[in-house]
């Protein structure tokens, strides 16, 4: 006699992770979060956004992409919720938004509860960070379709904004200056080339490098940093944001040009700051051309400001108080919208 569980989906281990993940959700609810975990839909009251004079809604959606064939193979999956908010949360915030909730999805090839835990515990960790609530969910048990011990992460993201706070890069001019903030390393982007590169298997990830100073599988693996208080801590600071980069997937060419108009060109300083040991890594043993390393990887920069250059010393000072590494980079210049590294 055949059933679903015969086709190899488990209900019951589905109702298992729903309670396993409980208190990690628990962790991150907000006072405007309505009902409980289990409907049909996650409900959040506007009440306080209808405070604003011009409320706008902001989101972002993403995944991890396949930073998370290093997950399978550490058989780590704490952090890689974090990377997959992180992702959403990050663009939210650099459009001068806050970050209200957060719906995941995972897709499986096999419901194993404690895994699918581990891997809402990280997402609920983000959520945490970015002072957003896990309003909802789906765990898809699809057999057949994944392999029994790999699965998928996405999610989105839903943020508010008043009209006259966003972000929009339209006011960027000469002589603004470039502030950078520090990346935690890959972050969750070019991991295509990074596997490839380093052609990571069990053995090599745990491998111990002298440079990192760590495993290449803790360097790798290390989640995207959460920018959402660190912009926040800048606007309580006094400054103006009037362009915010976040810097992920085509590296600096394609993500600076995203936040500037038409007749400026952005002008980066290679030297301003010290790029972190993997990229030399990554460059050197893969042999990979500098302009397509800057054309790829973040290099050590997650997020990139534009601002008044009376504002960069306050700003500066305001990220280092908040925990983060921060740098001037570069400036603004007339010319073709685009970017230059040099």
């Amino acid at each position: 006699m055949m059933d679903y569980k015969s086709a190899g989906v488990d209900i019951e281990a589905g109702y298992r992770s729903v309670e396993l993940m409980k208190e990690y959700v628990a962790r991150t609810m907000r006072p405007e979060v309505m009902g409980g975990l289990g409907g049909f839909s996650g409900a959040f009251s506007l009440a306080k956004i209808k405070e604003m004079d011009e409320p706008v809604l902001l989101s972002g959606t993403d995944g991890v992409g396949t930073k998370l064939k290093l997950a399978f193979l550490m058989d780590r999956h704490d952090t890689v919720g974090i990377d997959c908010v992180a992702m959403c949360v990050n663009d939210v915030a650099c459009a001068g938004g806050e970050p209200l909730f957060f719906l995941d999805y995972i897709a499986c090839g096999k419901n194993v509860p404690e895994k699918i835990a581990q891997i809402v515990k990280g997402v609920c960790d983000g959520c945490e960070q970015a002072g957003a609530a896990l309003i909802g969910g789906e765990t898809a048990e699809m057999p057949g379709f994944y392999p029994v011990d790999e699965y998928d992460l996405a999610g989105f993201a839903v943020g508010a904004a008043d009209k006259k706070n966003l972000i929009t890069g339209q006011d960027i001019c000469p002589g603004d200056v470039l502030v950078g903030i520090a990346s935690s390393g890959v972050h969750s982007n070019g991991f295509s080339l990074v596997r490839k590169v380093f052609d990571v298997n069990e053995e090599n990830l745990r491998e111990y490098i002298p440079e990192l100073g760590e495993t290449l599988g803790d360097a790798l693996l290390r989640p995207t940093k959460i920018y959402v208080r660190a912009l926040k801590s800048v606007r309580e600071a006094g400054v103006r944001v009037k362009g915010c980069s976040h810097v992920t997937g085509g590296g600096f060419y394609e993500n600076i040009p995203r936040m500037l108009p038409d007749g400026v060109r952005a002008v980066v300083r290679k030297d301003s700051y010290e790029v972190p040991a993997i990229f030399g890594l990554l460059q050197k043993r893969g042999g990979i051309d500098e302009h397509m390393m800057y054309n790829t990887f973040n290099m050590g920069i997650g997020m990139v400001l534009a601002l008044d250059p009376a504002d960069a010393d306050t700003a500066v000072r305001a990220l280092e108080e908040a925990g983060e590494k921060a740098f001037v980079i570069g400036s603004i210049t007339a010319g073709e919208k685009g970017v230059d590294v040099c």
